[in-house]
Formats: structure tokens, C-alpha cells, sequence
């Protein structure tokens, strides 16, 4: 299963606090896709992601301030 959230026009860290909380509704092995444009969330949520084990299976710059990153939850 894979789970959209849609945070651009968040300021940071809401970005990373929404994901927190989304990826806890996953099951393991679902992917959770979080759209944002705050550019701290680009080191923020990876280093989230790498400390609890989920895994980054997709990081992209989709326009000049807008990313998309997946997380693969372990």
C-alpha cells in the first residue's frame, strides 16, 4: 500500500511531524509518499527515516522548491 501526504505550504517541522504520525498507520513494507517544499525537510526526513529503519525509496526534486520523498516502512 502506498499513502500520499500532501504537505507543501507547511513550514518545517510540520512536514517531518506529519510523516511521524502517517507512517504509524502503515503496516510494515507500506510506503508512505510525502510532497513538500520546505527545505529543511530535505535532510530532516531522511535522517528521521535512517534513525528508525524506514527506508528512503525515492527522493526528488520536482520543481524549484518542491520534493517528493518515499519511505518504505521496516
Amino acid at each position: 500500500m502506498r499513502k500520499t501526504l500532501e504537505s507543501i505550504g507547511k513550514v518545517c517541522p510540520f512536514p517531518l511531524i506529519e510523516a511521524k504520525e502517517a507512517i504509524q498507520e502503515l503496516s510494515s513494507g507500506d510506503e508512505l509518499e510525502i510532497l513538500f517544499d520546505c527545505t529543511q525537510a530535505t535532510e530532516s526526513i531522511p535522517s528521521w527515516a535512517a534513525d528508525e529503519g524506514h527506508e528512503v525509496t525515492e527522493f526528488e526534486q520536482l520543481d524549484d522548491a518542491v520534493w517528493k520523498i518515499t519511505v518504505k516502512k521496516k
